[in-house]
């Protein structure tokens, strides 16, 4: 009890100095009276964990920070895996291989970051790993003037909602990740070689399995946990059985869009971290011409259960 009134002391504190405002009712919120670039102190970082929590996804806009600060306040979360290996583009920021540059810009030939200008369908930050990161933080220095929104969907409420049936199919399922492509389908090796759909059999391909329902080890809630659509497999399954259960669940997801999502509008300065645990995100294309760079960073997260 004595740790629990200390905690709620705290906890007025720093909300006297932010504000937290809900960005839609499904995901989203938006903190203000922060700046990220200054040390945080324990209560005003509480507040901002508990409402990650609540949220799913934080925005705090108007920051102006070099890679220094943006670690550090990333590092508040848990620690920071290294940016991935990366075979058409630049992998991470020198002295800082924790970030992850995202970006379309080519300067003499060679590509500054990962990820270009297409859009990226839904899925979830490196289910490919056995461990997935538990939060991403993208963090913008550059944007286009139109198109590259991001957007979030909530798989609580994706799990919550499922009809009777087509929960009890996925009761105690894995879903296999696919460890070889990466989103925009390349080779993870680094050799720059394309995915072939034709030459995959999605059954055969390497990757670590995770149950289709996780739940939240923070939350206790469940979250479907799909990861990606492309090159996933439900273990145990025929392929064609399989393809249609994901095909089913995917459609289910879709089906959420008008309830449980909410779509970033980018401006230079923005920052956002959310829970991979509990939500998908995507990107919408933008205009080849824009010259758009985010630095991103990951945190480490355990094994979904």
């Amino acid at each position: 009890m004595r740790g629990r009134l200390c905690r709620d002391t705290m906890t007025r504190e720093a909300t006297s100095k932010i504000t937290v405002r809900a960005l839609s009712e499904a995901v989203g919120a938006e903190i203000s009276g922060v700046d990220l670039a200054n040390t945080i102190d324990d209560a005003t970082f509480a507040v901002i964990h508990d409402a990650w929590l609540e949220h799913g996804v934080l925005r705090f806009r108007d920051q102006q920070l070099g890679d220094k600060e943006f670690v550090a306040f990333s590092r508040r979360f848990g620690d920071l895996d290294f940016a991935p290996v990366d075979g058409h583009g630049q992998a991470a920021v020198a002295g800082f291989p924790e970030v992850f540059v995202i970006s379309n810009v080519v300067e003499n030939d060679v590509s500054i970051g990962s990820l270009g200008d297409g859009e990226l369908l839904w899925h979830t930050d490196m289910a490919y790993t056995v461990a997935p990161p538990k939060a991403s933080s993208l963090y913008a220095l550059s944007v286009s003037n139109a198109g590259g929104e991001t957007g979030y969907i909530d798989m609580i409420t994706a799990y919550e909602t499922l009809p009777t049936a087509l929960n009890a199919q996925i009761e105690g399922r894995t879903i296999k990740h696919d460890a070889v492509y990466t989103l925009d389908g390349y080779l993870r090796d680094g050799s720059g070689d394309r995915l072939d759909p034709e030459k995959i059999d999605v059954s055969s391909i390497e990757g670590p399995s995770h149950p289709i329902a996780r739940t939240h080890p923070e939350t206790g809630r469940k979250a479907l946990y799909l990861g990606r659509r492309q090159n996933t497999f439900i273990n145990g399954m025929t392929v064609a059985n399989s393809e249609a259960l994901l095909n089913a669940l995917w459609d289910h997801v879709k089906a959420q869009e008008n309830n449980a999502t909410w779509h970033q509008s980018w401006r230079v300065g923005d920052l956002l971290i959310w829970d991979n645990r509990r939500v998908m995100h995507r990107r919408n294309a933008f205009p080849a011409d824009a010259k758009r760079i985010m630095h991103r960073t990951q945190i480490q997260g355990d094994k979904p259960v």
